[in-house]
């Protein structure tokens, strides 16, 4: 059930980064910077990205998949349809991972080290799920400050999680 939920939210928040990386009224807007904003929305799209395809994908999901997360800051004007090809490889990354584990998983140590450290695969995943909805939020606003749209996209909507798909009870 656990895991169910996990992966729910994680394809939930990609979903949702889909919507705002689409929502940019001019691509080009994706990689500009303002003020105390250093990250555009494009390197965190693709931070976010390259983060799952290695955490989930390749370490859970056994997909081969090599990260160089340098360049995830470094590139610039990477076009919106390679973005949405990232967005699209990171949730068949997340879907893969999730086809591999299942609740029992959660209590394992996650099989590679984090900052020099052992730490469960739930912990893991809890955690990256966090940090991609975070990020995802970021970008929320770096859209609405550079496009000046203030449109809400439902980012964190309840109705996808998987209890709401049943009838409420008494």
């Amino acid at each position: 059930m656990i895991s169910e939920t996990i992966r729910t939210l994680f394809l939930r928040e990609l979903r949702a980064l889909r919507r705002e990386i689409e929502a940019y009224s001019d691509e080009r807007l994706l990689w500009e910077t303002r003020g105390g904003i250093t990250n555009s929305a494009g390197n965190l799209a693709l931070h976010l990205c390259g983060n799952l395809q290695h955490f989930i994908g390749a370490r859970l999901g056994d997909t081969g998949y090599v990260r160089d997360r340098d360049s995830e800051f470094a590139r610039r004007n990477v076009s919106r349809s390679e973005i949405l090809d990232e967005v699209d490889a990171a949730s068949a990354a997340v879907r893969r991972g999730f086809e591999r584990i299942g609740d029992a998983d959660f209590s394992k140590p996650f099989p590679e080290s984090i900052a020099k450290m052992t730490v469960t695969t739930g912990e893991w995943l809890t955690h990256l799920v966090a940090h991609l909805a975070y990020h995802v939020g970021q970008i929320d606003y770096h859209r609405r400050i550079v496009t000046g749209d203030a449109t809400t996209l439902d980012v964190m909507s309840v109705r996808e999680l998987p209890s709401t798909q049943q009838p409420a009870g008494p």
